[in-house]
């Protein structure tokens, strides 16, 4: 019978699994996992810094979109033009000259002309049959309507929301806040009417010193 056992032992230990040598497999593992791991949490310093470049971008941009129109805001409407003034347009977009622009208009016309930055803005025939030597602009103070001229009232009349201007565009009636606005007219040396910004006190507000924007 010993002579069996030993050959049934010999028979198994040929099939049984070969030992595992678990220091030599850490060993050879921890090198990868380590690279691995510091692969993780390395950043490149030129792919941090283009993601900071855009993040810095992105926010300039968003901030700039919102500050533009404030800022704006606070600025006189029609304000601009170089220092020969702009022309005035009809609205074909001709160029109006006094001469004959006086010629088909009668004395107390208010008509509508391109202005500064293409603003609507009134030319006024004074009593003499002369140009009024400032234009209105017909924007609304209020919120930006074209106001009329009402020849019968004798005054600007908004009918958006009951604004009154004067002849000169110095409020009489509300909501609008603040008169209409002002530009100087000129005269060139060919007849050319021109617009040119108004930036001197405002003569309608009775000599409390403030330009006509304030």
């Amino acid at each position: 019978p010993a002579p069996d056992n030993v050959q049934q032992r010999t028979s198994s230990a040929a099939f049984a699994p070969a030992p595992v040598n678990v220091q030599q497999r850490t060993s050879a593992v921890a090198p990868v996992s380590m690279s691995a791991a510091d692969g993780e949490f390395y950043i490149d310093a030129n792919r941090r810094n283009l993601m900071n470049l855009i993040l810095v971008g992105s926010a300039a941009v968003t901030i700039g979109g919102l500050a533009v129109p404030y800022v704006l805001f606070f600025l006189p409407p029609g304000s601009g033009g170089g220092d020969g003034g702009i022309s005035a347009k009809d609205a074909l977009g001709n160029e109006l000259f006094e001469k004959a622009y006086l010629a088909e208009k009668k004395p107390g016309d208010h008509s509508l002309a391109q202005g500064l930055k293409g603003d609507a803005t009134y030319l006024i025939v004074k009593a003499d049959g002369t140009l009024e030597n400032y234009g209105l602009n017909a924007v609304c103070t209020h919120l930006g309507c074209v106001v009329p001229w009402s020849a019968p009232n004798n005054k600007f009349m908004c009918p958006c929301h009951g604004s009154q201007y004067a002849p000169t565009g110095a409020v009489v009636r509300g909501p609008a806040p603040l008169p209409l606005a002002l530009a100087h007219i000129e005269i060139d040396d060919a007849g050319t009417i021109l617009f040119n910004t108004w930036t001197e006190t405002d003569f309608r507000t009775e000599g409390d010193g403030k330009p006509w924007w304030m």
